[in-house]
């Protein structure tokens, strides 16, 4: 299977969300999976946290001791990457781990700048 193969297998059950629709959400947690010299350059979106990709299932399992606090499995979770690639993978991993409502943000972070919507100086600390 290829990657687009992958990608588009993995966004059928996503139920993703435009940049403009996003701040409309209730009961939602976003997540930034972007390097820390990305948020840093490009900057972060406001109530975000970032999560590093190699612990995100860890920190966002719902029943997973080491879950970090302020989410539930009914939560509404978007994940948002550069360009909204990576996102949609790690988005359907957390379906996988229990998130039935994992999603991810349609263009990315760079999509959502794009619209002049508002951002926040980064990189926040991320939790590892």
């Amino acid at each position: 299977m290829s990657a687009e193969q992958l990608l588009d297998e993995a966004r059928l059950t996503l139920n993703r969300v435009e940049p403009h629709d996003l701040a409309g959400l209730s009961d939602v947690l976003v997540v930034d999976i972007r390097p820390a010299h990305n948020r840093a350059a490009e900057g972060e979106i406001p109530g975000s946290i970032p999560v590093e990709r190699i612990v995100l299932e860890w920190r966002l399992d719902p029943n997973g001791e080491h879950r970090i606090p302020g989410f539930t499995a009914d939560t509404t979770v978007v994940v948002l990457c550069n360009e909204g690639y990576a996102s949609s993978l790690a988005a359907r991993d957390l379906q996988r781990v229990g998130l039935p409502k994992a999603t991810d943000l349609i263009g990315g972070f760079r999509a959502y700048a794009a619209t002049g919507l508002p951002t926040r100086p980064g990189p926040t600390h991320p939790i590892t």
